[in-house]
């Protein structure tokens, strides 16, 4: 198993302009952790230490001991706030877990198998790369995997096709919501045509 690890400190300093000072002179991601019984808490982490933690995919969707100045709790990422441009992380939302009660996360979307609608004819395109999930702590899961391999062309892949894990729910299809994950579609353009265009 990874050690999804982060340290943190408390933040008394808050506003906009503090949070804009944290980044830019200190080099400070700010946060917030809410949920359970707590009240929700400001804090700040070194920017290259949540950078680090990304790196690895299964961060998003596992459960992280934030040590805040000493006191450990553990939290799950509910949000993340990126510059626009440059893609790093400008501000984060955790959630803390509490055995026995659900949570929703965001997990990755794995797709497998896919070469074998490519052999039909298809094309593949992803519609989504996570999924939110509410379970349990302890059903949390790294992922959800997508097999493609009994795909056709035309076919569209929503999340009620999918096998959720034990204890976990999807949290669209619990209000209503079928969302689409994946589909598999014709080539835009037809290969004789192409071979045409490239003999003339």
């Amino acid at each position: 198993m990874n050690d999804f690890t982060l340290n943190a400190e408390v933040r008394s300093d808050l506003g906009k302009g503090a949070s804009r000072r944290l980044r830019r002179l200190a080099s400070l991601v700010p946060a917030v952790v809410y949920g359970g019984e707590k009240a929700p808490e400001s804090i700040s982490m070194l920017a290259k230490e949540v950078a680090k933690l990304l790196e690895n995919e299964a961060a998003y969707s596992h459960i992280i001991e934030l040590n805040i100045g000493g006191t450990k709790q553990n939290v799950v990422i509910k949000a993340l706030q990126r510059h626009p441009a440059k893609g790093h992380v400008m501000h984060a939302d955790f959630v803390r877990v509490v055995a026995g009660q659900k949570l929703t996360a965001v997990v990755p979307v794995h797709f497998i198998n896919e070469a074998a609608p490519v052999k039909k004819g298809g094309e593949i395109s992803h519609v989504t790369s996570e999924i939110e999930v509410s379970c349990l702590p302890k059903d949390l899961p790294e992922f959800i995997e997508v097999d493609l391999a009994d795909a056709e062309v035309g076919t569209i892949i929503h999340l009620s096709d999918l096998k959720a894990p034990k204890g976990v729910e999807f949290v669209a299809l619990a209000h209503g919501d079928d969302k689409a994950v994946a589909n598999v579609h014709a080539p835009r353009v037809a290969p004789e045509a192409t071979e045409e265009g490239a003999a003339e």
